[in-house]
């Protein structure tokens, strides 16, 4: 008995230090699957804010070139109100599912600029669906819908804790050929 509790202390250190060891590496484990865990929802979000921008920027797109067909806009490939009109439809419903998942799980944030930034899409949406001719008019709402997706990118940006980006506000120049 005397050797056994002699040798007690040692069996006590090595049951600690494999208790200790144990903890140790769940500890680590859990720290570990936290961090992979939360990497996996950023490229979630990352995938919905860029599939909402995409789904968003289509519709922007389109209006483009039906402002273009009225003569509110320079874009340089014009389309009728009439050949847009199935074109604008689907952007539309395609937006919506974008936009459901936005909301699930986008910050809070992020879905307000996004909402800002449709608000004004769909202002420009409407403009052209009354045939207005008005280019002032039409600049200022393009004014109103690049502000909303500035404001869109900083939030994406800021939620992902990304660097600034660019804002997206090049003058373009008119190519001269010689």
């Amino acid at each position: 008995m005397s050797a056994f509790i002699q040798q007690l202390p040692a069996l006590i250190g090595v049951v600690i230090g494999a208790l200790g060891s144990y903890l140790a590496i769940v500890r680590g484990d859990r720290a570990r699957f936290r961090r992979e865990q939360t990497a996996r929802w950023e490229e979630r979000r990352l995938a919905v804010y860029a599939d909402y921008a995409r789904s968003l920027k289509k519709s922007v797109t389109l209006t483009y070139r039906v402002a273009s067909h009225l003569g509110n806009d320079p874009h340089p490939h014009p389309l009728s109100p009439e050949e847009a009109e199935p074109l604008l439809a689907e952007a539309t419903l395609a937006r919506d599912p974008s936009g459901e998942a936005l909301i699930l799980l986008g910050s809070p944030e992020v879905v307000e600029r996004a909402r800002t930034w449709v608000v004004g899409v769909m202002e420009m949406e409407q403009f052209l669906r009354e045939g207005t001719r008005d280019p002032r008019a039409w600049q200022a709402l393009l004014e109103r819908q690049r502000a909303g997706r500035e404001g869109y990118y900083a939030a994406v940006r800021n939620d992902l804790a990304l660097p600034p980006g660019h804002s997206a506000r090049l003058p373009l120049q008119p190519v001269h050929h010689t």
